[in-house]
């Protein structure tokens, strides 16, 4: 008898179809083991994996509120630590409105502290579950339902909050960015996080396929743009210090054009706009080439 393979996050779920955040979430799932303990924020991932009465999930799995992960998995690593259990690895996933807004003060609490926990942001560039409200992680540029509209409105004139070097800034010993449509780099992040002794954090770019106005099949090709562009270049931190980046010195960036046309939350920008996105890239490619 064929013996049935386990999954950590079965094709059980109902997120959209070409969900770059649940592929994400795949290739994250790939570098886990079974001695894991998830606590997941409020958001897309937790409302289309576990549905009542039923879950996706083969790991344990909790959800509280939107702001208190980071506390919960602290609490789940004190009680493994009551235990005496060094073997269990405690994981936080979280949308960029849980990580970059709503929960700040919780995660910086945790960091403070030096915890061993994972923390994974899936940066969507807004509240996707909610109805794609602006956040923190909202880039410049971008229309969202509660940025200003009109003919003249260039939708958020906010700059990406840069949480990266939040997390720097608290002395985090692992540091890595990733995108959905790279899932073998994603993987490998995930792994080497978990040899680290202390707190780790991974943000991966997760296109939403409403949230974006993208093609069903688009959201891979648009994490891979993000990255060939420089508006998102794939990170990795160990103490402090960049130890590698997509951006090299043979770095041929592609036209952010390029990205900001198949995007229907950018459809309305001018060439003006896209020249001051393109600034954008143009300081990300100075400041993470390696």
């Amino acid at each position: 008898m064929k013996k049935e393979k386990k999954y950590f996050l079965s094709p059980g779920h109902n997120a959209c179809s070409g969900c770059g955040q649940l592929s994400a979430v795949q290739a994250v799932m790939r570098g886990l083991n079974k001695d894991t303990i998830i606590a997941n924020a409020t958001g897309c991932l937790e409302v289309t994996t576990t549905a009542y009465p039923e879950s996706a999930w083969g790991l344990p799995w909790i959800h509280s509120l939107f702001e208190n992960a980071a506390a919960v998995a602290s609490g789940i690593l004190a009680s493994l630590k009551k235990r005496g259990d060094k073997k269990t690895k405690v994981i936080v996933q979280a949308g960029d409105g849980g990580t970059f807004d709503i929960g700040l003060g919780l995660i910086s609490g945790m960091w403070e502290r030096g915890e061993n926990i994972l923390y994974i942001c899936y940066d969507t560039e807004s509240y996707s579950n909610t109805g794609i409200q602006a956040s923190g992680a909202t880039p410049y540029g971008s229309s969202t339902t509660t940025t200003p509209s009109g003919k003249q409105s260039i939708g958020s004139t906010q700059n990406k909050k840069d949480m990266l070097a939040i997390a720097l800034a608290h002395n985090v010993k692992y540091v890595a960015q990733s995108v959905a449509g790279f899932p073998t780099d994603i993987t490998n992040k995930v792994k080497k996080a978990l040899t680290i002794s202390g707190p780790a954090y991974i943000q991966i770019l997760s296109p939403c396929i409403p949230g974006w106005n993208i093609d069903y099949g688009d959201a891979a090709t648009m994490g891979k743009l993000a990255v060939k562009t420089g508006l998102y270049p794939l990170l990795e931190y160990e103490n402090g210090q960049l130890i590698h980046s997509s951006i090299t010195k043979n770095f041929k960036a592609e036209p952010v054009e390029n990205y900001l046309k198949k995007q229907g939350r950018f459809k309305h920008l001018k060439a003006t706009d896209i020249k001051a996105i393109s600034q954008i890239a143009a300081y990300n490619i100075s400041k993470y080439k390696i």
